[in-house]
C-alpha cells in the first residue's frame, strides 16, 4: 500500500470535512445573532463587540499560526496597511449591513447577497483580470441578474442590503488579493483598525445607558463571543482552501447561503411565490456556475491548483 497516497487521501478528506464545518459555521451564524438580538442588543453595538472581541481571537490565531514576525513585517509596511485600511473599511460594511439584516428579519435577502458573491467575482475577474468568461459563467451572471430584477419587483423596491453584502464582500475579495499578508494576519491587522472606534461607541453607549455588555451575563458572554465568531471559521477556512482545489472550494461556498436561507423561512421571514420566482434565477445561477466549475475540475489536471486565501 502506497503510505504516501493513504496520507494524502487522508488530507483532503481533513480539509473537506473543514471547509464543510467552516460554510456550515457562517450558514448558522444568523442564530446566533438572533439569539444575541433578542437580549437587546442591536446591530452597531453587535457589530461593535464584534471587532473588539476579534482582535485576541485574531492574536492567537496569528500565534497558532507562527505568523507573529510576518504580523510585525506587515504593521511596518505603510503600502499594505493602507490596503488592509481600505479591506478593513469594506469588510465593516459587509459585516454591518448582514448584522443589519438578521436583527431586522431580512436574512433571506442576506442570503441571497451571498448567493450573489461568487457570480460577482467572476464578473470582477473579467473586467478587472481580463480572465475569460465562458458560456456557463456568462449565463450564471444573466440568470442572476433576472433573479435580482424579479426580487426587485417582489419587494417593491431594489434588494439594498443583498446588493451591499456581495458588492462589499467582492469588493473586500478584490482588495485582499493585493494585499501580502496571511489570512490571520490581515484579520488581526484589519481588527486593530477597528479597535479605537469599537471601544469609543461601547463607552458611549454605556456611558448613554443604550450598552447591554453589563447587563447580564447572557448579553455579556454572547457578545464576546462574537469574536470567536468571527475567527474561528476563518482558520478553518484558511485551512481548508490551501488543501483543497479552487472548484471543489466553489461548490462549497453555497452551503452557507443555503443554511442561512433555511434559518430563514423557519424564523418565520415572508416567503411569497414571487421571492420564490426570485430565488429559483438565483439557484439556477449557483447550479450554473457550480456545473462550469465542475467541467474546468474535470478537464484540469490532477495537480489541485493552490486557493488565494481571503481574510474574512
Amino acid at each position: 500500500m502506497n503510505t504516501d497516497a493513504v496520507g494524502d487521501a487522508e488530507r483532503s478528506r481533513a480539509a473537506l470535512i473543514a471547509g464543510v464545518v467552516c460554510y456550515s459555521f457562517w450558514g448558522l451564524v444568523p442564530l446566533f445573532f438572533l439569539v444575541l438580538s433578542g437580549l437587546g442588543p442591536r446591530a452597531w453595538e453587535i457589530m461593535a463587540h464584534r471587532t473588539l472581541w476579534a482582535l485576541p481571537a485574531a492574536l492567537v490565531l496569528v500565534l497558532l499560526a507562527g505568523q507573529a514576525r510576518h504580523a510585525a513585517a506587515v504593521l511596518r509596511d505603510r503600502r499594505t496597511m493602507a490596503w488592509l485600511l481600505l479591506s478593513a473599511c469594506l469588510i465593516a460594511v459587509n459585516w454591518l449591513a448582514f448584522t443589519w439584516a438578521v436583527t431586522n428579519g431580512r436574512i433571506l435577502e442576506s442570503s441571497l447577497g451571498y448567493y450573489l458573491n461568487p457570480l460577482l467575482n467572476m464578473a470582477a475577474g473579467a473586467l478587472l483580470f481580463r480572465e475569460r468568461l465562458d458560456r456557463f459563467g456568462k449565463s450564471a451572471i444573466v440568470l442572476a441578474a433576472v433573479g435580482v430584477a424579479v426580487q426587485t419587483l417582489a419587494t417593491g423596491g431594489v434588494p439594498v442590503v443583498a446588493l451591499t453584502v456581495a458588492f462589499s464582500f467582492c469588493a473586500y475579495g478584490i482588495v485582499r488579493k493585493r494585499v501580502r499578508a496571511e489570512a490571520q494576519t490581515g484579520l488581526f491587522v484589519e481588527c486593530l483598525f477597528f479597535l479605537p472606534f469599537s471601544l469609543a461607541f461601547i463607552w458611549w453607549l454605556q456611558q448613554a445607558g443604550g450598552g447591554h455588555f453589563l447587563s447580564g451575563v447572557a448579553p455579556a458572554l454572547l457578545l464576546a463571543l462574537g469574536g470567536p465568531v468571527t475567527a474561528i471559521p476563518l482558520a478553518l477556512f484558511a485551512w481548508s482552501a490551501r488543501r483543497l482545489p479552487y472548484s471543489t472550494m466553489g461548490f462549497l461556498q453555497f452551503l452557507a447561503p443555503t443554511i442561512s436561507f433555511g434559518v430563514g423561512v423557519m424564523s418565520g421571514e415572508a416567503f411569497t411565490p414571487l421571492v420564490a420566482v426570485s430565488f429559483a434565477f438565483i439557484w439556477a445561477g449557483a447550479a450554473t456556475f457550480a456545473y462550469g466549475a465542475w467541467r474546468k475540475l474535470r478537464a484540469a489536471t490532477p495537480t489541485a491548483e493552490p486557493v488565494t486565501v481571503p481574510a474574512e
